[in-house]
């Protein structure tokens, strides 16, 4: 699939990799908008955000496509 398709896989609720990903695991997906009322009288809101799932184990908030992987057919989904 291409980039397209992968983004409205995330969009879906799926995760979804590249084949050209070297990281075992490695895989993206979308975290849904939410609140955290910190024990304080404000809370934070947070927008969308794109996570990529690290080779060490780690979530990383902000993943942002690079243009190889814009161009890669080679996207697919992956259980998460």
């Amino acid at each position: 699939m291409d980039i397209g398709q992968a983004i409205a896989a995330i969009k879906a609720g799926q995760c979804v990799r590249r084949a050209g990903w070297n990281g075992k695991n490695m895989h993206i997906y979308l975290e849904a908008g939410y609140t955290v009322a910190p024990g304080q009288p404000t809370e934070r809101r947070y927008d969308p955000v794109i996570y990529l799932y690290t080779a060490q184990g780690t979530h990383q908030p902000g993943w942002v496509a690079s243009q190889p992987d814009m161009l890669a057919d080679d996207w697919s989904i992956v259980p998460p």
